[in-house]
């Protein structure tokens, strides 16, 4: 899935740049595609990164490792957000 969605990242941003107008602007739909597309990948990143980090450990150091996990996919989730609402907002 998520060499999938960094195909179709990759390439909504290589047409995106070829659809500008003269003016440099683009339909702001169309950013929906890499939108959605850098979604799935961070989320198909976070999954593997739960199963590395949190299925496979031991009982007693469980609680630490989710707690970390949740701050990190925070984070993680928080600067996609930033990202995406700043994009949005320059339009």
């Amino acid at each position: 899935m998520e060499f999938g969605a960094l195909a179709v990242l990759l390439g909504s941003m290589f047409t995106l740049g070829r659809m500008a107008g003269p003016d440099g602007n683009v339909n702001p739909a169309w950013l929906l595609v890499p939108t959605l597309a850098s979604l799935a990948v961070f989320v198909s990143f976070i999954g593997l990164m739960y199963l590395r980090w949190v299925a496979n450990v031991r009982a007693e150091a469980a609680i630490k490792h989710k707690l970390i996990f949740a701050i990190l996919t925070l984070t993680l989730l928080g600067i996609w957000a930033y990202g995406i609402a700043q994009t949005w907002r320059s339009l």
